[in-house]
């Protein structure tokens, strides 16, 4: 299965965790596309059966920028073929925001639903006032993940 994660970060953190995961997914077996400065055709170009978002979240709950230009081409097209296929969130944040914890995990959430990418897991929420190794605290859940895109 052919897996897309679609990273966003601020200070190199989300990356790390989207790294990690990539690893994690191709010892399982699974053909990874991860590149930060992917376009839309690189990604459609690849032909996903699945998609991880990994992102950060900057300012006032927003994606970092390097990925806003994917999830701004992804919004205008949303490509029908990608409609049905299985996806998941990973979303890194501070709680002591409140509101805007993982806000920008929160846009790729809405982002997949408008595409119709099913959902499953419940987005992992990693919290930088608690974690010191969020790329090792991720990978129950990323185990988790190879279970559900497997079956």
């Amino acid at each position: 299965m052919k897996v897309a994660i679609l990273s966003g970060s601020v200070y190199g953190t989300a990356e790390e965790v989207a790294r990690n995961a990539k690893q994690l997914l191709t010892d399982a077996g699974f053909e990874v596309l991860l590149n930060t400065r992917a376009t839309l055709a690189d990604i459609q170009a690849f032909g996903p059966e699945a998609f991880l978002a990994v992102t950060s979240t900057t300012g006032m709950g927003e994606l970092p920028d390097n990925l806003v230009p994917l999830y701004s081409a992804i919004r205008d097209q949303l490509p029908a073929a990608w409609r049905g296929l299985p996806g998941a969130v990973i979303a890194l944040g501070d709680e002591s925001y409140g509101d805007t914890f993982c806000g920008g995990g929160e846009q790729m959430r809405e982002l997949f639903a408008e595409l119709g990418v099913r959902e499953v897991l419940p987005m992992l929420r990693l919290d930088s006032s608690v974690t010191v190794t969020p790329e090792e605290d991720s990978e129950p859940w990323v185990a988790d993940l190879i279970k559900a895109l497997s079956q």
